[in-house]
């Protein structure tokens, strides 16, 4: 997991090629007032999901797991808080994982969490089980999928 501010993205932009494209597209669109929904940039390998969820309480939300796509999460307006823990120490899986959808769901709690506010990121990669969307109210972010 990575967690920065847009502003510091070129730090880490050499670490997948599509980063950098990413970030520059971020960096150079109005997204807090484009519509909601799926944004096209390179096809299935890079695009992004536009959305304004209301968030849940920690107890309430669980781990999120994927294989093929690294989730870039960017906060565009709210508060959010998004839990990871040990891919090696998972136990509870509830939904297995499917290809469709590229989606396991697993109840353990997070052993960690971080906050981010606007204009910050976190990263998380195949081997970053991680709960998302936990706080309060709605939010709007952006979620990236970068194909592995």
């Amino acid at each position: 997991m990575i967690v920065s501010n847009l502003q510091n993205s070129q730090r880490i932009e050499s670490l997948h090629p599509l980063f950098k494209t990413l970030f520059e597209y971020v960096k150079t669109h109005d997204l807090l007032h484009t519509e909601l929904g799926r944004i096209e940039i390179d096809g299935d390998n890079l695009f992004i999901n536009n959305v304004n969820p209301e968030c849940v309480s920690r107890d309430k939300q669980v781990l999120e797991l994927h294989h093929d796509y690294i989730d870039v999460h960017i906060l565009l307006e709210g508060a959010e808080s998004i839990g990871w823990k040990a891919l090696e120490d998972l136990e509870n899986e509830i939904k297995p994982y499917e290809q469709e959808g590229d989606c396991a769901l697993y109840a353990d709690a997070p052993t960690a969490w971080v906050d981010i506010l606007p204009g910050q990121f976190v990263i998380v990669y195949p081997e970053d089980p991680h709960a998302p969307i936990v706080g309060k109210g709605k939010i709007r972010k952006l979620i990236a999928k970068v194909k592995v």
